[in-house]
């Protein structure tokens, strides 16, 4: 069987515009009619089914539950404020809100997607309103949706787990110190550009009612706080994590701030399950393809060739060859059928390079998350052109330097170790 007529095949089905997980599906059909026997049909269902059955995946509803109740509830609105008040009175202060945002906001939900509309329908109009350059908000706001995959808690790193066996706290863990990162190059970045353009410095209206957003803003901050301090400590597991967390929302927004109502409720009930939908019948086609690809001895052909070149020996030659591949192929495919496909063939390779699997997971969950704001692909592009109505040409204009600093940041993390596995050394994880 050729794997490159496979790609073409999958490329093809893709571009006539076949839902992804029936493009994956499509090309595990086909490849076992090339090997002609008509047996192997019952393990593609197996496989489907398999992929989704994993108690680690439950966890992601949750999340993006918790994510969907927050921003209905009014508590996203009152951690904007928080950020204002915390950043907002530099020079070009509104694009620290926004990164300073993205990072609060990771702790909630763990999906880029969730935080660029999050962000986009509140950021994108004020920062067009004081004078910022619409594209560069735009680009800043998709940027700062990366931030959520990498902070805890995280959908990759979900995904990363049940297909890895390894510990999700431990992987949560491993996300604060290169996630801050992530958010300080981007800070860095937002300075530059405030002087060189005069970026204008905002009233600093916030200071006046410091005392009510701060306590307001304390029912927002709670959230993240039961995400993360839960699975961290280990009094919960994430999935009761992201349910506790989901619950507090829901309670939060009914009684408290009173914004969330039967038709609120309905709606994110909705987009949970649209989402998560959309999720898992992904990573159960793409498994059903991983199985097809393991039958054909790919990954150890694969292997074969990595091995010749000298790469297994180099942890860290391996792994910036594994973030070209991911570069490349995120280009063109969703992120989370990149991660279930690529993941079961570079983990071992890994393995036997002699990586922390910590410190692989959070290198795969960067490179996956990298591919949101990477043309054409790139899903946070649309989301904030949509959501912000800026023309997708402008927020492609100024994406590209925001993904330059991103592959900085992630070549600084495959090269020390460090900064991903002390925290949860440090934590007995």
């Amino acid at each position: 069987m050729s794997l490159l007529l496979l790609l073409l095949f999958f490329f093809f089905l893709m571009l006539i515009g076949l839902p992804l997980y029936l493009s994956l599906l499509s090309v595990a059909f086909a490849g076992i009619a090339v090997l002609g026997d008509a047996s192997l049909l019952r393990v593609v269902s197996q496989q489907l089914f398999g992929g989704m059955d994993s108690f680690t995946l439950m966890a992601i509803p949750f999340f993006v539950l918790a994510g969907s109740l927050m921003n209905r509830s009014g508590l996203t609105d009152k951690l904007i404020d928080f950020s204002k008040l915390l950043v907002g009175s530099m020079r070009g202060g509104l694009g620290y809100v926004n990164i300073v945002a993205g990072i609060i906001l990771a702790g909630v939900n763990g999906s880029a997607a969730a935080d660029a509309s999050a962000l986009s329908s509140i950021l994108i109009p004020a920062m067009r309103k004081e004078g910022y350059n619409q594209g560069y908000a735009a680009g800043l706001t998709a940027a700062s949706s990366l931030i959520g995959p990498i902070i805890p808690p995280s959908i990759f790193m979900i995904i990363y787990a049940s297909m890895t066996n390894t510990s999700i706290g431990g992987l949560f863990a491993a996300g604060i110190v290169p996630g801050l990162i992530l958010g300080l190059s981007y800070a860095v970045m937002n300075y530059f550009y405030s002087f060189r353009y005069g970026a204008p410095i905002s009233s600093g209206e916030e200071r006046s009612q410091a005392k009510k957003i701060l306590i307001q803003s304390i029912s927002g901050l709670l959230a993240p706080i039961i995400i993360i301090g839960g699975i961290v400590t280990g009094i919960v597991t994430p999935t009761e994590s992201g349910a506790l967390a989901a619950a507090y929302c829901l309670l939060v927004g009914l009684f408290y701030t009173k914004r969330l109502d039967k038709r609120g409720i309905f709606e994110a009930l909705y987009e949970t399950v649209r989402t998560t939908s959309s999720i898992f019948l992904i990573m159960g086609a793409a498994q059903a393809v991983g199985w097809l690809l393991k039958w054909e001895r790919i990954p150890q052909q694969f292997a074969g060739l990595l091995a010749e070149a000298g790469l297994t020996s180099s942890p860290v030659l391996l792994m910036l060859t594994f973030s070209a591949i991911i570069f490349v192929v995120g280009c063109f495919m969703e992120e989370v059928a990149t991660l279930t496909l690529l993941t079961p063939i570079f983990y071992p390779l890994a393995l036997q390079a002699g990586i922390d699997p910590l410190h692989f997971g959070i290198v795969m969950t960067l490179n996956v998350t990298i591919a949101l704001v990477t043309p054409p692909m790139g899903a946070c592009n649309y989301i904030v052109s949509a959501v912000g109505k800026v023309p997708l040409s402008e927020v492609l204009k100024f994406i590209w330097p925001f993904i330059a600093v991103s592959l900085v940041v992630l070549s600084m993390i495959i090269l020390l170790p460090g900064l991903t596995i002390y925290v949860p050394k440090l934590l007995g994880l």
